[in-house]
C-alpha cells in the first residue's frame, strides 16, 4: 500500500472512528449494504434520552467533569431540536443513528462529546434505543385499542335489541343478539390489550450498562439510569441482554394477534356489506369506486385491514426466522430486526384508528338482519331444549327434531307451520305452545348461563365492560 493511500485510509479511518484497527476504508458498496440509517432514524429521540441517561451516570462515576457534563447537554440539546426541525445531516458513512449523533455530538463539544461512549457499546445502546421505542409503540397501540374497545361499548348499547342469525361454518345456527355478537370482538381485543401489557414488562428492562457484551469497565450506576429512563427494572445478565430480541417477538406477536382480529372483523363487514347479506351501510368516506362499474361502492378500507395482515404476521415470521440460529451474543442478523417491528406497529396504529372511525359510523340494516331469522330451523335448538324440559334426554330430543326438520324439508312446510298432530306424530310430548319458540327474542331470552347472548345477561355485563375500560385508561403502566 502506498504512503498517500495509507494516509488517506487513516484520515477516514479517524473521521469515522470505529475503523481505526483496518489499514483500508470500507468499500461504498458494503457501506451502502451495511447502513441502517434510512430504519433506526425512528431511534433517535430515544438515542438522546439514553445519552442523557449515561451522562448523568458517567458524571457521579466521577468519568466527566462538571464542565465537560453541561457541554455535552447543551450539544446534546442541539441535536435534538436539529432533529426537531429536520435540520439534522445523516451521513451514511456512519452506519447508523448512534455514530451520527455521536458524530456530530463531537462536532459540537470537541473532546467533551468524546466522553460520552465511555462505558457502553452499541450492542447495549440499540437494546436500550429498541426497548425505549417499543414501549412507546405499546402505549400508542395500547390507547388506540381502548378507543376501539370503547366503541364497541357504544355501539352494542344501541343494539342490544337488535336480533341477526349466529352462524357456524357459516351456516344459520341461532338467533344472537347483535351486542352480544360486537362484544365478542371486544373481548378479542381485550385479550390484545392484556398481551399488550405482558409485552411492556418484558420490554420494561434497562440494559443499558452491558456494553459489548461482557459489562462495562467503569462504576456505572446503572439503577441511576433506569430512574431517569423509567424503566422498572435493570436487566441481569450482560451476554443476554444485548443478545435478546424476545421483547421484539412479544411485541410483534401481540401486533399480529391485532391484525387477526380485526381481519376476522373486516372479513365479516365485508360479507355483510355484501347484496347477499345486506347487513351494514358503510359510509362513503371508508370506500371507493371503481374505473368502469360506475355503480359500485367497494369496502376497500376493510379489505386493506384484512390484506395488511399478512405482512405483519410475516413481520413476526421473519423475526422467528432470524433469531432462531444466532449463537451468544449480539450478531448483525439483528440488523433486521427493527423493520418489520416498526412497519407493524405503524400498521396496526393506523388501522385501529380508522376501523375505530368505521365502527363508529356504521349503519346496521335491523329488518334485513330480523327478515333471516324467519328461516325457521335457526330455532331447532329451541325445539329439543322445549323436550328436555318436558323429561326426555337430549340425544333423543335431538333426533326427534333431526326427523322433523326432514320431515319440514321433505313437505316443504316451515317448521313453525306444521300442524299439532303431526307433530305429535314425532313425539306425545309436543303441545300447542311449542308454536311460541318460533321468535328470536324467545330463543335469545331463553338462554340462562352467565356469558350467555340473553338480553338480562348482556344488560348485567355492559357496566363490567365499562369498568374495565376505565381501569384500562388508568393503567399505570401506560401512564
Amino acid at each position: 500500500m502506498s504512503a498517500k493511500r495509507a494516509n488517506k485510509a487513516n484520515e477516514e479511518s479517524n473521521d469515522n472512528f470505529v475503523r481505526g484497527r483496518f489499514k483500508e476504508d470500507i468499500s461504498d458498496l458494503t457501506a451502502d449494504f451495511t447502513a441502517s440509517l434510512d430504519i433506526d432514524k425512528k431511534f433517535a429521540e430515544f438515542d438522546i434520552e439514553g445519552s442523557f441517561a449515561h451522562l448523568e451516570a458517567l458524571f457521579k462515576a466521577g468519568l466527566v467533569t462538571e464542565d465537560e457534563k453541561n457541554k455535552i447537554k447543551d450539544g446534546l440539546s442541539v441535536i435534538s431540536e436539529e432533529l426537531k426541525l429536520n435540520k439534522f445531516k445523516f451521513d451514511k458513512r456512519y452506519e447508523d443513528i448512534h455514530i451520527n449523533i455521536e458524530k456530530r455530538l463531537i462536532e459540537l463539544t470537541g473532546g467533551a462529546g468524546e466522553k460520552l461512549h465511555t462505558g457502553r457499546s452499541r450492542n447495549d445502546q440499540v437494546s436500550l434505543d429498541f426497548r425505549l421505542y417499543i414501549k412507546n409503540e405499546i402505549k400508542k397501540t395500547a390507547d388506540a385499542l381502548i378507543g376501539l374497545r370503547s366503541e364497541l361499548i357504544k355501539k352494542a348499547k344501541d343494539n342490544i335489541e337488535t336480533f341477526l342469525p349466529g352462524y357456524t361454518h357459516m351456516q344459520h345456527a341461532q338467533p344472537v343478539s347483535l351486542a352480544h355478537h360486537l362484544l365478542a370482538y371486544y373481548e378479542m381485543f381485550t385479550r390484545d390489550f392484556i398481551k399488550l401489557k405482558n409485552a411492556y414488562i418484558s420490554a420494561d428492562s434497562m440494559t443499558l450498562g452491558s456494553g459489548a457484551l461482557a459489562g462495562a469497565d467503569f462504576n456505572i450506576d446503572r439503577e441511576l439510569e433506569a430512574k431517569i429512563l423509567g424503566f422498572k427494572k435493570v436487566s441481569r445478565n450482560s451476554i443476554d441482554s444485548v443478545s435478546d430480541r424476545d421483547f421484539a417477538i412479544e411485541f410483534n406477536f401481540v401486533l399480529s394477534m391485532i391484525s387477526l382480529h380485526l381481519s376476522r372483523f373486516c372479513e365479516e363487514l365485508i360479507l355483510w356489506n355484501s347484496q347477499e347479506f345486506n347487513f351494514v351501510d358503510i359510509k362513503d368516506e371508508f370506500t371507493t369506486g371503481s374505473s368502469i362499474m360506475p355503480q359500485k361502492k367497494n369496502p376497500d378500507v376493510l379489505e386493506l385491514i384484512r390484506g395488511k395482515t399478512g405482512s405483519v404476521i410475516s413481520g413476526l415470521v421473519s423475526l422467528f426466522i432470524m433469531m432462531k440460529s444466532l449463537p451468544l451474543a449480539y450478531n448483525r442478523d439483528m440488523q433486521e430486526d427493527k423493520k418489520p417491528v416498526m412497519e407493524s406497529s405503524e400498521t396496526i396504529y393506523k388501522s385501529l384508528k380508522i376501523f375505530k372511525e368505521i365502527i363508529g359510523t356504521l349503519e346496521f340494516k335491523k329488518s334485513n338482519m330480523r327478515q333471516q331469522l324467519n328461516d325457521d330451523e335457526i330455532y331447532a335448538t329451541d325445539m329439543a331444549s322445549y323436550l328436555v324440559n318436558k323429561g326426555l334426554p337430549f340425544r333423543k330430543s335431538h333426533e326427534i327434531i333431526g326427523n322433523a326438520v326432514s320431515y319440514s324439508k321433505d313437505k316443504n312446510v316451515k317448521l313453525s307451520e306444521i300442524t299439532i298432530n303431526d307433530y305429535k306424530r314425532f313425539s306425545e310430548l309436543f303441545e300447542n305452545d311449542i308454536y311460541v319458540l318460533f321468535d328470536a327474542g324467545h330463543s335469545v331470552n331463553s338462554k340462562k348461563t352467565y356469558g350467555s347472548t340473553s338480553l338480562d345477561r348482556i344488560i348485567k355485563m355492559i357496566p363490567d365492560y365499562d369498568d374495565e375500560i376505565e381501569r384500562d385508561k388508568d393503567d399505570e403502566m401506560f401512564l
